[in-house]
């Protein structure tokens, strides 16, 4: 089993950044793929960034390309989502999510946590 507790989220300009932060136990962190996805009301839970085991490689969705980043430390068993330039259109609930292998589909992540919410007002 694998705990992950995402912190971080709050109110934040457009224009803004904020940084989430998500903190695993239970189960060998190097060992684990790490994603972020978010759900805005009314919408499908949508994938954010996925980074590989060894923080060697990430891929984004294309909207937040090149104003988010994220990255882990392995030795903090923490996985972070650093997001600026924010825009109204951010705003949702970010969840943090765990896979044994690199990969985007939804069905491979194994574990999510509780979720933290971003709200970017204009």
């Amino acid at each position: 089993q694998v705990q992950l507790v995402e912190s971080g989220g709050g109110l934040v300009q457009a224009g803004g950044s904020l940084r989430l932060s998500c903190a695993a136990s239970g189960r060998t962190f190097s060992s684990l793929a790490m994603g972020w996805w978010r759900q805005a009301p009314g919408k499908e839970r949508e994938f954010v960034a996925v980074i590989s085991r060894d923080g060697v490689s990430t891929t984004y969705t294309n909207s937040v390309k090149d104003r988010f980043t994220i990255s882990r430390d392995n030795a903090k068993n923490t996985v972070y989502l650093q997001m600026n330039s924010l825009k109204p259109e951010d705003t949702a609930v970010y969840y943090c999510a765990a896979r044994a292998t690199w990969g985007i589909p939804r069905d491979g992540y194994n574990y999510w946590g509780q979720g933290t919410q971003v709200t970017v007002s204009s």
